[in-house]
């Protein structure tokens, strides 16, 4: 395909990928600017949401999300730990591009842009306060302004702290926010309608388009919604599964590392303490030579590491455990020598062990001392006999705190790659899949058969939605253009066929119709002559609003091609009956009036062979009653009113006025004028009176039908009557 066969909206796609790339990357940067600029100035402010809320505003959530994240992998280069605050960027910015796609932005609207304002203050202040006592806890700052509500005893330490992170965000988010405005208030509305992303796989939609594609109706769920809960729930059972066993393996990790850690710190204890000397030292006190230094070294051993909190040396007896040594925690005085500590529960099962100078397993304990990991190590002799034990202490409350930490980090990371992954998928079935199936529905569901433009307009509709998402859905994009192309094809085709036929058709009815009329040589072109009168009188009926509910296009045809049949029983009449010149007997007008039923029985025997079709119906109505009278006087069975069908009462409009002013070999032609009296006239008791009316008030179109037939002539007959008051072949 040449560049110029390109659609301008598929170009227009390209740069609209390449100018949000620039501004999710220009939005990171401004990020990251404000923020070191503020840090420069020692402003109480942060300014690190400002380029992805204005991305957000600009570009979408999508674009917004990607330049939270991008901001805090760029943090997470001067501080690692700036990935647990990841999910405060990206909630900000898929806010901010939501209520902006709801206009909530806007100064003419400052209540919903002051409620904006506390959404993100909730965020940022709120759980970005959360966030760190989860982690590592938050210390109270005394000098904070907030410090006098915790003087006045109106807030504990923690409401307050949180109640001054909140004030001071309030106060970010402001900021923050106005620049926003000023930013988006001086950019074009052009410009910004050009910087929107839109990922479409298709044509784009129009507003009124894409409104009417969200009001289709669905029976049960969507396919955005079904997707979404597929996608969500997954997410939720990998993320829980995948951070319980991290968890798992996280706790059971550090509890070895830490028991590892107890279990080196008692050995060292052991290589430090003389076994040879405890005796002595025992016997002699703490200013026994050596003891002193011994105590020293195992100070700096328990002040090695943060996590150990105490390191002694015990004298196990069935009294309990005797002090040798007791470094104590630090800030805080150990037991003397020579004390005696009650056995914990814990240690129950291990004092026999112990009694007898055996090594224990580690045991984690949660009494005296507090929830502790102890490790025991028995310090020996020159002899190899065990005289004492050294022990080294880990709070499990520092294990607990890593595991807190830990749990907290995971979730905060997991939260934010799933709103990431989350954005990003309800986007995809958005554009690929929900926006293509939806215009599909749309533009099938208003699929017109109609005419000939109706079937190309809909057809070409459809070739316009230019879907192009490289999968399943093109295919069947693909395949429905075909199928519309071939069933109109199709369509074209039946109703060219269906021409041919229904020419054919009244072709043959006014063969047949000529052969019948050709024996009777008063006629002529009477079936023709009716049909046309039948026909502008309809078409006036309709005009005026007479018997509107029957009055549709299709009862218009059926009738006008059918009236040719309505003298088909004549073809049972002896020819001397219908070419007779004069006045009928009665006799003879009997077995006239014997063509209506005949007529009727030809055509029910035509319906039996063919039953579906209406004209043929109609057919048998002006067969069988063209000659019955409004007021119920005609024949053959005396039918008045609307009991007589309606077909029918328009065809004896059209039969009388056609005898009258047509040449019969037993009359001279009643003059148009004349005629249309008559037919005035007999409104009521000969005809239906709005047929009548509809009739006359066709006065001009009728006078062109007959001049054309040659019926008028400028000498008219001044005697004329109908044969003998009823009798009208």
């Amino acid at each position: 395909m040449t560049q110029e066969a390109i659609p301008s909206y598929r170009r227009e796609r390209r740069i609209n990928w390449i100018i949000t790339i620039i501004l999710i990357i220009a939005g990171t940067a401004v990020n990251f600017l404000l923020n070191k600029l503020v840090n420069i100035m020692e402003l109480p402010l942060y300014l690190d949401n400002v380029g992805s809320i204005l991305v957000s505003v600009l570009c979408g959530y999508l674009p917004g999300i990607f330049s939270g994240f991008l901001t805090n992998i760029v943090n997470c280069l001067n501080d690692p730990s700036s990935i647990y605050y990841g999910i405060l960027t990206i909630l900000i910015a898929a806010v901010s591009g939501y209520l902006a796609n709801k206009n909530w932005l806007s100064f003419r609207k400052p209540f919903k842009l002051i409620l904006y304002i506390l959404i993100l203050t909730l965020i940022g202040g709120g759980l970005g306060t959360l966030i760190p006592w989860f982690l590592d806890g938050v210390d109270f700052d005394s000098s904070s302004f907030i410090n006098v509500f915790v003087e006045a005893g109106i807030l504990n330490e923690t409401a307050a702290q949180l109640l001054g992170n909140l004030i001071m965000d309030a106060l970010d988010k402001a900021i923050t926010v106005i620049i926003v405005m000023i930013v988006i208030t001086v950019i074009p509305r052009s410009a910004k309608e050009k910087l929107r992303f839109c990922g479409w796989m298709q044509r784009p939609l129009t507003d009124e388009e894409n409104s009417q594609s969200k009001h289709i109706s669905i029976r049960k769920m969507s396919v955005r919604t079904k997707i979404m809960a597929i996608v969500i729930s997954a997410l939720l059972i990998l993320g829980t599964a995948a951070t319980a066993i991290s968890f798992i393996l996280f706790q059971n990790a550090t509890i070895s590392q830490h028991t590892k850690l107890v279990t080196g710190v008692a050995n060292v204890a052991v290589s430090i303490v003389d076994g040879d000397s405890v005796d002595r030292w025992f016997a002699e006190g703490e200013g026994s030579e050596g003891y002193a230094q011994t105590v020293n070294l195992l100070t700096d051993l328990r002040n090695s590491n943060d996590d150990i909190q105490y390191v002694y040396v015990y004298r196990i007896l069935e009294d309990g455990c005797h002090v040798l040594i007791d470094t104590g925690a630090v800030d805080e005085e150990g037991s003397p020598m020579g004390d005696v500590i009650p056995f914990d529960e814990a240690f129950s099962p291990y004092i026999p062990s112990l009694l007898a100078g055996e090594e224990i397993e580690p045991i984690i304990s949660d009494e005296t001392y507090g929830w502790l990991l102890t490790v025991y190590k028995p310090v020996l002799d020159s002899s190899g006999k065990c005289v004492c034990y050294a022990a080294c202490d880990v709070s499990m409350g520092n294990v607990q705190a890593y595991e807190r930490n830990f749990i907290t980090g995971m979730v905060s990371l997991y939260l934010a790659f799933f709103i990431v992954i989350f954005a990003v998928v309800l986007w995809v079935v958005e554009y690929h899949i929900v926006f293509p199936v939806n215009s599909m529905s749309m533009v099938t569901g208003s699929f017109a058969f109609g005419s000939n433009a109706a079937l190309d307009s809909s057809v070409e509709k459809m070739k316009n939605l230019d879907i192009r998402t490289g999968d399943e859905i093109e295919n069947l994009y693909s395949a429905i253009v075909k199928m519309e192309g071939d069933s109109v094809q199709q369509l074209e085709d039946i109703r060219k066929k269906n021409e041919t036929i229904n020419k054919m058709q009244n072709a043959l009815i006014l063969v047949l119709a000529d052969i019948v009329e050709s024996r009777d040589k008063n006629t002529g072109d009477h079936v023709r002559k009716t049909a046309a009168y039948a026909r502008v009188t309809m078409k006036k009926m309709r005009e005026l609003g007479y018997y509107s509910d029957e009055m549709t296009d299709e009862f218009i045809d059926n009738v006008g091609n059918s009236a040719p049949l309505h003298d088909v029983g004549k073809i049972k009449v002896s020819d001397m009956i219908l070419n007779k010149p004069g006045r009928l007997t009665d006799e003879e007008f009997k077995i006239m009036q014997s063509h209506a039923n005949i007529g009727s029985d030809i055509i029910d025997q035509v319906i039996d062979l063919v039953p579906e079709s209406d004209y043929l119906y109609e057919a048998k109505n002006l067969a069988r009653y063209h000659h019955e009278k409004w007021n119920g006087t005609g024949y053959p069975e005396g039918k008045a009113g609307e009991d007589i069908p309606l077909s029918a009462r328009i065809m004896a409009v059209a039969d009388v006025f056609d005898a009258l002013i047509s040449r019969r070999s037993y009359k001279e032609p009643f003059s148009f004028e004349q005629a249309q009296n008559i037919i005035r006239e007999g409104a009521g008791s000969h005809f239906d009176p709005l047929v009548a009316d509809a009739f006359l008030a066709a006065g001009d179109e009728c006078r062109k039908i007959a001049e054309s037939f040659g019926d008028l002539s400028d000498v008219y007959a001044k005697d004329n009557h109908v044969d003998d008051s009823g009798k009208m072949r």
